[in-house]
C-alpha cells in the first residue's frame, strides 16, 4: 500500500502553499481543486472540534481544515475503496506528518440510515461540523467512461436529502453543516435543510465580477430557527487576467475563512 514504487500512476500536489499535499490518481477518479478548498474555508478560523468531510475523496477538504485550524480533527468519509486507498496514501506522505495524526479515514456510504449508518461508524451526535462536496452534475452531463470519476461527479436521485439527513444525524446540537454545489441545486438543498438546519447562509461564488455564480456554498446550524441570509459573493478572478482575486487567493491558500468568522 505505502510502497510508492508500486503505486498506480499518480501526482503529488501541494496545497495551501505547501502546508499539505495530496496523492491523486493521474488518469482516473476525481482530482481535487478549488471547490474543496472553498468548502473547507466554510469552517470558522480557530475551529478546534471535529469536522466530518463527507465524500472526502483523497481528503482535500478535510486536510485543508486541519492545515488552517491547528487544533481541529477530521474524519474523512469516503465510500469508494479505491479512493480510500488514495486517501491512505495521502496521509502516509512525510509531507503530511504534522496533519495525519489528527485525521481518520472512514470507508462508509453516507446514504445509510439508522442502525446501518451507525454500524459503519457514522455515530449520532459525534462531530461538530459536517462539510459536503457531493456529486452535483446531472445524469445527462455524464460523459466520462471512468467509473471513479463518474461516481464523484454525477448526482443520484434525492442526493441532497440523503446526505443532509446523515449530516443532521451525526452533528452535535447547534453544530453546523456546509455544502458546495451548483446554484441550480439550491431548492433541493433548502428543502433538505427544512426541519433540520436553520440560519442558512448562502454565499454565491462568481468566476468574474460580471458573470453569474457557478457555485454556491450553503451553511446552516442544526436546530436553528434563524432566518436565511444571502451574503455578498466571492469573486474568484478579477475582471481581467487569470489570476485569483485577493480574497479568493487568501481563501484558496488557507489564510482566510469563506464567511469571515
Amino acid at each position: 500500500m505505502f510502497d510508492r514504487a508500486h503505486w498506480p500512476p499518480h501526482t503529488i500536489d501541494a496545497f495551501h502553499r505547501g502546508a499539505f499535499h495530496l496523492v491523486q490518481p493521474r488518469d482516473q477518479g476525481h482530482r481535487a481543486g478549488t471547490d474543496a478548498l472553498m468548502l473547507a474555508a466554510a469552517v470558522p478560523s480557530g475551529f478546534s472540534g471535529t469536522v466530518a468531510d463527507l465524500g472526502a475523496g483523497v481528503g482535500a477538504a478535510g486536510l485543508a481544515v486541519l492545515a488552517r485550524c491547528p487544533q481541529a480533527k477530521a474524519v474523512l468519509v469516503e465510500r469508494s475503496p479505491e479512493m480510500v486507498e488514495w486517501a491512505q496514501r495521502t496521509l502516509a506522505l512525510e509531507a503530511n506528518a504534522a496533519r495525519a495524526p489528527r485525521a481518520t479515514i472512514l470507508q462508509a456510504d453516507v446514504t445509510l440510515t439508522g442502525d446501518a449508518r451507525r454500524a459503519v461508524g457514522l455515530a449520532d451526535n459525534s462531530v461538530d461540523i459536517v462539510i459536503l462536496n457531493p456529486p452535483f452534475n446531472a445524469l445527462p452531463d455524464r460523459s466520462s467512461p471512468d467509473v471513479l470519476r463518474a461516481e464523484a461527479h454525477v448526482m443520484t436521485p434525492d442526493l441532497f436529502e440523503q446526505w443532509l439527513r446523515t449530516a443532521a444525524a451525526i452533528v452535535r446540537s447547534k453544530g453546523r453543516v456546509a455544502v458546495i454545489a451548483r446554484p441550480q441545486s439550491l431548492p433541493d438543498i433548502l428543502r433538505a435543510f427544512t426541519g433540520r438546519f436553520g440560519r442558512a447562509e448562502i454565499l454565491p461564488i462568481l468566476p468574474r465580477p460580471d458573470k453569474a455564480a457557478t457555485r454556491i456554498v450553503v451553511r446552516g446550524e442544526l436546530g436553528s430557527r434563524a432566518a436565511l441570509s444571502l451574503l455578498p459573493p466571492l469573486v474568484v478572478h478579477n475582471a481581467a487576467g487569470n489570476g485569483f482575486s485577493v480574497r479568493a487567493d487568501a481563501i484558496n491558500n488557507g489564510r482566510a475563512s469563506l464567511f469571515g468568522d
